[in-house]
């Protein structure tokens, strides 16, 4: 029996390779890589990923920085800190060695805690601080503490600390290791989002170092209650300055009348960078602290809708307009029911419109919720004092000149009534009933033949990276989900903790428990050699160049490029390009097979879009 089958058709092939030599860049465990439709020859000489475990291959990664200007990728893991050259010849890696204070560790056990996954220096936290140092800080066996590290110079592999120069890390990072929060470092000042007590329970927002003062939230559940913070940005509104705010992402748990007992909300809170608080109501508290609801949720029949109220990761997609970055935010929802997991996205000016909106208020006999609707004093609570909130005879120099009917209402209505949905009030990604969980996203805004495409790379806690793009037709509010590769990027089965994009270095840089692994972003020749192979990838990357399918960029000089994101459709294409014998290259095999028995019939296709079809060639015709 003899069968064929097309060349453009997907499989997942598997395979591992060493990449340079134990213990420099990138190398240790081999990498797993998952690609689609690639020979055996191909993917040995792919190179796609590369993976760094530690100079003693016991990492356990907590922090990752990503620094493009000095071509440098900065680690923290257990009592130590990695820095790692990202030039394309150099696989130079340094290490500072990083452990608890003397007499740390022990009282850590004393206490009763776990001595290896919590009496250690866990480096949760790496920003830059000046140009010529960074921004550590550690739990320090539950007694966090910071330092400074000289990295140099750009062009410079500086990398060193002076350990007897380290500074108290409180309100900075959690004691416990295992907590999350959130932080940025703008101005040179910290701002943080954490627990900030031994015992996990002081939930609060600060900003330390810099020339101005210690600003926290008072200790109040209507301000946060049992937050868990995941990130924070600080993002300007105008032209002005002092008009700044640090906007954190977080969920709580609900205060909302009509929610059931330990519901919990996605929130986007904001404080204002150059908030010195109040006099005599709020000294050394934030001023200017409100915060509103972000919703996702899939409309269902008779106007039920589906939410996804746990938040696990937010990107913020840069623009040219740097006020306007769209706000990419991966929630999850797991019930008796279903678990599953969607990507909202939200623009800034519908953040900021809910929050020149009505205060949330409690009224009436029955004490519900509802819109403030009686006078607010001015300046409006939540504002920044600048240009725009002076006028004459009412000027404002900083928070401290705020009358205290400001900050009272502040204090009273930190929430806002409106929430802020998202674009075309819709997920633009919906997974249900996956064998694994949504962790991490990245999203990397490409230019494509026929417009521009969100390509969105999300992390599970399997250690696989779905890379995946949404297209919406037509007047169609509905998106149609295009997956153009599942990445296994580690070996064993290991949750992402973190991810960060190269868009310089068009790289993926992947942190999990077992180290970081580098992922290029796309490897256009694996979708084999054809127009029509290429075209069906669908791939925003990747374009048909009339001999070899190759990176797509915008401003080259090369006008014959043939791609089709929308549909993919390889006849209106590549009609010209022999479509017919892309089509018809089918690959012979001869099958020897038993009688009465039966053999698998495999075909490796290109790429995830194509389907496979099998042809059945009898010598005597029934």
């Amino acid at each position: 029996m003899t069968a064929s089958c097309w060349s453009v058709c997907t499989e997942i092939l598997w395979f591992s390779f060493f990449n340079g030599t134990y213990g420099s860049f990138f190398d240790g465990t081999p990498p797993l890589i998952r690609v689609s439709s690639l020979s055996l020859t191909d993917l040995l000489s792919t190179n796609r990923s590369s993976i760094f475990s530690g100079h003693h291959g016991q990492l356990a990664l907590t922090s990752v920085y990503l620094d493009e200007y000095r071509d440098r990728l900065f680690l923290g893991g257990k009592d130590v800190l990695y820095s790692l050259l990202l030039g394309p010849t150099s696989s130079e890696s340094k290490e500072i060695y990083w452990p608890p204070l003397p007499g740390s560790r022990e009282h850590c056990i004393e206490t009763g805690k776990e001595p290896q996954t919590e009496c250690a220096n866990f480096v949760r936290l790496l920003q830059p601080h000046n140009r010529t140092h960074l921004l550590a800080c550690g739990t320090g066996a539950f007694q966090p503490m910071c330092a400074f590290i000289s990295v140099g110079h750009r062009g410079e592999h500086v990398f060193t600390m002076d350990p007897t120069n380290v500074e108290n890390g409180r309100g900075k990072v959690p004691h416990d290791p295992s907590l999350p929060f959130a932080s940025t470092f703008s101005g040179g000042e910290l701002y943080t989002g954490l627990t900030a007590d031994f015992l996990g329970r002081d939930s609060v927002i600060f900003r330390s170092m810099g020339s101005r003062s210690t600003m926290r939230t008072e200790t109040d559940q209507k301000l946060l209650h049992d937050p868990k913070f995941v990130a924070a940005h600080l993002v300007p509104d105008n032209v002005d300055r002092d008009n700044d705010k640090v906007y954190f992402f977080f969920t709580e748990k609900a205060t909302e009348a009509g929610d059931r007992e330990g519901a919990i909300h996605t929130r986007v809170g904001r404080v204002c960078a150059n908030d010195v608080g109040g006099q005599r109501v709020l000294v050394n508290k934030w001023s200017t602290f409100i915060k509103a609801r972000l919703v996702c949720s899939v409309p269902g029949p008779h106007g039920i809708d589906t939410h996804f109220n746990q938040l696990e990761d937010v990107f913020l997609l840069r623009t040219k307009d740097e006020r306007n970055p769209d706000v990419y935010a991966l929630f999850s929802t797991i019930s008796n029911v279903f678990q599953g997991f969607a990507v909202c996205v939200y623009r800034m000016a519908d953040i900021r419109e809910a929050f020149n909106g009505p205060f949330a208020h409690k009224e009436g006999p029955d004490y519900r919720w509802g819109a403030y609707e009686g006078r607010v004093p001015y300046p409006r609570p939540g504002v920044c004092p600048s240009k725009i909130t002076n006028q004459p005879g009412r000027e404002f120099g900083s928070t401290k000149d705020f009358p205290d009917s400001v900050l009272q209402f502040a204090r009273n209505h930190p929430l806002m009534w409106r929430p802020v949905y998202p674009a075309l009030r819709r997920p633009v990604l919906v997974k249900a009933n996956t064998p694994y969980k949504l962790r991490q996203i990245v999203v990397d805004r490409v230019e494509a033949e026929d417009g521009q495409y969100d390509v969105m790379f999300i992390g599970t806690d399997v250690g696989t990276v779905l890379k995946v793009i949404a297209l919406h037709g037509g007047n169609s509010l509905d998106a149609e989900e295009v997956t153009l590769e599942e990445l296994q990027v580690f070996k064993v089965p290991t949750p992402i903790t973190s991810m960060d994009i190269s868009v310089k270095r068009q790289s993926l840089y992947v942190g999990s428990p077992a180290g970081v692994a580098l992922v290029k972003l796309h490897r256009c020749e694996t979708y084999g050699n054809a127009c029509a192979e290429c075209c069906l990838a669908r791939d925003p990357y990747c374009a048909w160049d009339g001999a070899v399918c190759a990176r797509y960029l915008a401003n080259s000089k090369r006008r014959f490029r043939r791609q089709d994101i929308r549909h993919g459709n390889p006849v209106l294409q590549c009609s010209d390009q022999n479509l017919s014998e892309d089509l018809d290259m089918t690959e012979d095999r001869m099958v020897y097979v038993t009688e009465n028995n039966s053999t698998f019939l495999e075909c490796i296709p290109r790429s995830p879009q194509a389907t496979v079809t099998w042809f059945v060639q009898r010598d005597d015709p029934m």
